[in-house]
């Protein structure tokens, strides 16, 4: 009898080891965000640096879990930590102030080595394209380049932004069409009056009156992927040269005005 409970002892034990493996290997696979995480944020994403700890925390989980769901990718590119968490900050920068926002037409982000054409080809002419949202047999798919993901968190005092540009044009996206008018987003009440912004502001553009890139004037899909670099990149700078365009970017992507005091 002592013998069989000695055995049966140690084949419990076995068994509470096995499980605990198990867990600790499960907790480790779900854990994606690497060991020095929160000093990328903080050398290199402005945005984050600007929060409040509360907000710091819920930016860090919303980059976990993105990280989760959309599958990154190198193409003769060898994804970095650096690269992972810059891609994830660039997705939830403009829709953080958007309760439970979700990339549904995003399930893969490639990050390429540098430019590309439109054929999505790495050589020969026409290598111009510095990120791109999938169409095509590229649906759900973003590209990204390397060298323009890091200069965009990098050099913090211009208003560009490749990654943040290419995550906007998703969320224009998202309500079916592609036409500058982020109807999930933005009320219908401000609609008529975002549409006359972009015409006003885009010939003020085509008339060397602003300071706003000039591809912003390609027409109003562009339009609002580069003014939204723009405000998250040089809110107080906008505030100050755009006011009425400052103003309906706030109320496209909810923040408030605390975003202007972001420091480099």
């Amino acid at each position: 009898m002592a013998i069989v409970l000695q055995t049966l002892f140690i084949l419990l034990g076995l068994i509470i080891l096995i499980l605990l493996a198990f867990k600790m290997k499960s907790e480790k696979a779900e854990n994606v965000l690497p060991e020095n995480y929160w000093d990328i944020l903080e050398e290199y994403v402005r945005f984050y640096r600007a929060l409040p700890e509360a907000d710091k925390k819920l930016f860090e989980k919303r980059v976990e879990k993105f990280l989760k769901e959309v599958k990154i990718t190198g193409v003769n590119a060898e994804v970095e930590e650096l690269d992972m968490m810059l891609i994830a900050a660039a997705a939830i920068i403009p829709v953080f102030a958007i309760p439970d926002w979700e990339y549904i037409n995003l399930h893969e982000v490639l990050l390429y080595p540098g430019t590309f054409n439109q054929e999505f080809d790495q050589q020969g002419i026409d290598r111009y394209v510095s990120g791109m949202v999938g169409r095509g047999v590229m649906k759900d798919k973003m590209i990204l380049t390397k060298w323009y993901l890091r200069q965009g968190f990098i050099n913090q005092q211009d208003a560009h932004n490749t990654a943040i540009h290419e995550f906007v044009h998703l969320i224009d996206k998202m309500d079916g069409t592609m036409d500058g008018v982020p109807e999930i987003i933005l009320e219908r009440k401000y609609v008529k009056e975002w549409k006359a912004l972009m015409t006003t502001t885009t010939n003020e553009i085509n008339n060397g009156h602003s300071d706003i890139n000039d591809y912003a004037a390609t027409n109003h899909v562009e339009f609002f992927a580069v003014v939204a670099e723009y405000f998250f990149e040089q809110p107080a700078l906008m505030a100050t040269r755009h006011p009425a365009l400052f103003a309906m970017l706030e109320k496209i992507f909810k923040t408030n005005r605390d975003i202007v005091h972001l420091k480099s």
